[in-house]
Order: structure tokens, then sequence, then C-alpha cells
């Protein structure tokens, strides 16, 4: 063997072992891309959930809180804007501006029903209601859901971020344009409280 064909061997090796170690990596992204994209739709499956129940809450309310008008159609809007805003960060959970505006109109919503839950308190008769009770109920073991979905969201966001910042992943990253998903994270110290939903 001479050594032109040593040197030509040796070469080969080297782009084999550099081209496994690129492919190595970008699988691992695409593996941590999907991870937290499957996160976000087991929070999608719970807020559809949460969304579902809160027109039969506002409608059980209803008959109880008819001079409270203004209150039931807030609630009404803000779901439908969460609603909405979930349909967007579905879309593509990856995508910052999505992920931003679900957070805030899910403060929003969350804010909304808050009154709601304080509101209803002073109509006994409202806080006796046992499928108000159970919608409550369902509400709240729903919040748990998402609270718990939420977190395995944003670990998985985390590692799929942490991998694509560093070495030598964010060469692949940057190349084959792995951008950075964003947290689910609720901007305001006063929306990090969870909605009460006790007629205790």
């Amino acid at each position: 063997m001479g050594p032109t064909l040593i040197i030509l061997i040796v070469l080969a090796a080297l782009v084999l072992v550099a081209a496994m170690v690129v492919v190595g990596i970008y699988n691992k992204l695409v593996g941590l891309r999907n991870r937290f994209k499957n996160a976000f739709a087991q929070i999608d499956v719970q807020l559809k959930r949460r969304y579902d129940l809160i027109p039969n809450l506002v409608e059980t309310a209803k008959g109880y809180l008819k001079h409270e008008r203004g209150t039931l159609e807030a609630v009404i809007a803000a779901r439908n804007a969460a609603a909405s805003a979930n349909t967007g960060a579905a879309a593509n959970p990856g995508d910052p501006t999505a992920m931003k505006q679900l957070a805030s109109a899910e403060g929003t919503l969350s804010g909304s029903l808050g009154r709601l839950f304080a509101l209803s308190e002073a109509y006994p008769d409202l806080k006796a209601n046992t499928t108000m009770l159970s919608l409550m109920e369902e509400l709240t073991s729903t919040e748990n859901k998402v609270s718990f979905s939420r977190q395995a969201y944003n670990d998985s966001v985390m590692a799929y971020n942490t991998q694509r910042e560093i070495f030598p992943s964010n060469v692949i990253s940057g190349t084959f344009h792995f951008t950075a998903a964003e947290l689910f994270a609720i901007e305001k110290p006063e929306q990090r409280e969870a909605t009460k939903v006790s007629f205790a």
C-alpha cells in the first residue's frame, strides 16, 4: 500500500466518523423536538377538556347570577380567546409567539374564572347546587392535570433547548434550523396561584 492510499483511507474514515456524528446529533435533536411536541399535545388534551367544562359551568351559574351578566360574558370571552390561542400553539408548539399568546390568554381565563368563583360565594343556592359542585370538582382535577402536563412540557423544552445550544450540537442546530422552543410559563405572579374552586 502506498502512502497516498493510506492517506485516502484515513481521510475517508474521518469523513465517515464526522458524518456519523452529524447524523447522531441531528437525530437526537429531532427526537427531543418530537418529545416536547408530544408533551404539548398532552397539555392540549387537558386544555380542551377545560374549555369544554367552562360553558357548562357558566350555564349552571346563569340561573343564579342573573345580575352578574358581565362576569359570565367575561368568562366566556376569555375561554374563547384561550381556545383560539391554544389552537395556534397546538399548530406549532415551538413557536415562541404562539406560546406567549397562549400563556397570556390562559392567565386571563384563570383570572376571570377566579372572579366567577369569588362571586358565586355570595350565592348559597349556587354553592349547594350538585351540578355546580360536580363541575367544580372536574375543573379542579383538570387544572391539576394541566399543571402536571405543563411541567412535563417545560422539562422537554428545557432538554431540547439545552441540546441545541451546546457544542457541537449548536453547529448542527443552526445549520438545520432547529429554532429555540418557548416554555409555557405564566408571567404575572398573581396568575401563578391555582384557581380556587372550592365551595367549602
